[in-house]
């Protein structure tokens, strides 16, 4: 590693570099536990979300079996409703991290196929898959975030430990080098002249 000349524009700039590198620190440290509160607010919300998404496919294959059962394969039923096309996708920021916001229109239920040709089964099998859509989109939403947060934490934690243990040591090391040489050539200016003085008066005695 090349050596700093020991000048005071030097220290001075090495100085300023240890103040940025340090608040540099502070930041990506605040910013890195801001975002894994962030992400474990998201993991309970995903763990709560995933268990009602199991329920809802479980009570919606439930009533689709009796359905099945009742009124036979309601393959004709599926084709009277239509492909849900509302889903939306926009980002929002979270400390500088960008993260998917997605929506689907809660749109009416619909009664799209014939009373008279239905039962309360059908109905019921209808409602629960159509909540288990809105809530998988819910969760498909959160475990992106989390995907996106982590992955940020990741990059800010290599980035404050680069700080703290590289770039900080070595703006002190120098700081402290640049020093010592500037007190040492301090020493040597101030013997040097005690000298010259020495020797002056020495040459007025003759």
């Amino acid at each position: 590693m090349a050596q700093i000349a020991a000048t005071k524009a030097n220290l001075a700039a090495a100085k300023k570099s240890l103040e940025l590198a340090t608040l540099g620190f502070e930041l990506m440290d605040r910013k890195k536990n801001i975002l894994v509160r962030e992400m474990m607010s998201l993991v309970d919300d995903a763990a709560k979300i995933r268990i009602e998404v199991n329920e809802c496919y479980e009570n919606a294959y439930r009533f689709l079996r009796l359905v099945n059962t009742t009124l036979g394969f309601c393959e004709s039923f599926a084709h009277t409703v239509p492909i849900d096309t509302s889903l939306s996708m926009d980002f929002k920021s979270v400390m500088g991290v960008e993260i998917p916001v997605i929506s689907s229109e809660n749109q009416p239920l619909m009664p799209y196929f014939g009373l008279i040709s239905s039962n309360d089964y059908l109905d019921k099998a209808y409602v629960y898959f159509n909540e288990a859509k809105l809530k998988t989109v819910r969760l498909a939403e959160i475990e992106c975030d989390v995907y996106r947060l982590a992955d940020a934490i990741k990059t800010t934690r290599k980035r404050a430990n680069a700080l703290n243990n590289i770039m900080i040591p070595k703006f002190n090391a120098d700081i402290k080098a640049i020093s010592e040489a500037l007190d040492e050539k301090e020493r040597e200016d101030f013997t040097r002249l005690k000298v010259i003085k020495s020797r002056k008066e020495a040459e007025k005695d003759r």
